[in-house]
């Protein structure tokens, strides 16, 4: 239950060592950039298969669509272009740098989380390993359902829709990834509301008699981001977008069940 206390570091003593992780968690990223940009047709192969109709979304979807309602997804088009003149390069560099980061996070919080632990107690270590470990557990998870299910069903609603026949969609390839890295970011975080509500309930700050009470309303609201993010009228996407976020507010609840009880319960 005691800290390391071997050897007491100055200040700047400690900024050189965090220097020196970040030297390399900088060369790790950078390894990784260079490899993800050697591999450009298999990198954008993944990150434009939502780009097309026989992505396993949508024929996922199309076959879940048959069978409750009867009707099919009908296929879609739709045509990324670039308008400037290094666009694509840029593109290039910018989606091998993110792709290196996701690559590289397991290492970064390992050696974030060596730089800090020697000043750690026992359980205080404990608890911050399941918290990072968790943490990027979910974040993935996150990342993954975005990827499948989100971001596909925002840029097939959103890529063919139009005010009027004689307007064509042409999607620049610079909105495309936008739009995929900021819902994916999006998405990772949300998944994070078990690990919050964990951690608001070893603070002794939440309890599950209130989140159970407001269920209607976080279920509401859940609803509603769910039809912001994927503002289309038939129900299948709703509900696919819906159901994992209610699903982690639920799971939230029985965490918050578990760990709650410890702190609160009074004593005799």
């Amino acid at each position: 239950m005691k800290r390391d206390t071997t050897e007491v570091l100055t200040l700047w003593e400690h900024l050189d060592i965090l220097r020196g992780v970040m030297w390399r968690i900088l060369a790790v990223v950078v390894v990784l950039a260079v490899a993800a940009f050697c591999f450009r047709e298999s990198l954008f192969s993944i990150v434009l298969a939502p780009d097309n109709s026989d992505f396993i979304t949508y024929r996922w979807l199309g076959f879940i669509s048959e069978r409750l309602f009867g009707s099919d997804i009908k296929p879609f088009n739709v045509e990324l272009i670039n308008t400037q003149l290094a666009g694509q390069f840029m593109i290039h560099i910018r989606v091998s740098i993110y792709v290196a980061c996701l690559l590289a996070l397991p290492y970064i919080l390992y050696a974030m989380f060596g730089f800090v632990s020697p000043g750690l107690y026992e359980n205080e270590r404990r608890f911050a390993s399941a918290f990072v470990f968790w943490g990027y557990i979910l974040f993935w998870l996150g990342v993954l359902l975005n990827y499948f299910v989100v971001f596909p069903l925002t840029f097939r609603f959103l890529g063919t829709y139009a005010v009027s026949s004689e307007v064509s969609n042409l999607i620049s390839l610079t909105s495309y990834i936008d739009t995929l890295s900021i819902l994916s970011i999006a998405m990772g975080l949300v998944f994070e509301i078990p690990l919050l509500c964990w951690l608001a309930a070893k603070a002794g700050i939440l309890n599950s008699d209130i989140m159970v009470k407001y269920r209607r309303y976080a279920i509401l609201v859940v609803v509603i981001v769910a039809a912001i993010i994927t503002p289309t009228s038939d129900a299948v996407t709703l509900f696919v977008v819906s159901a994992p976020m209610i699903l982690l507010y639920e799971a939230g609840i029985v965490i918050v069940r578990r760990t709650s009880p410890k702190r609160m319960q009074p004593e005799d």
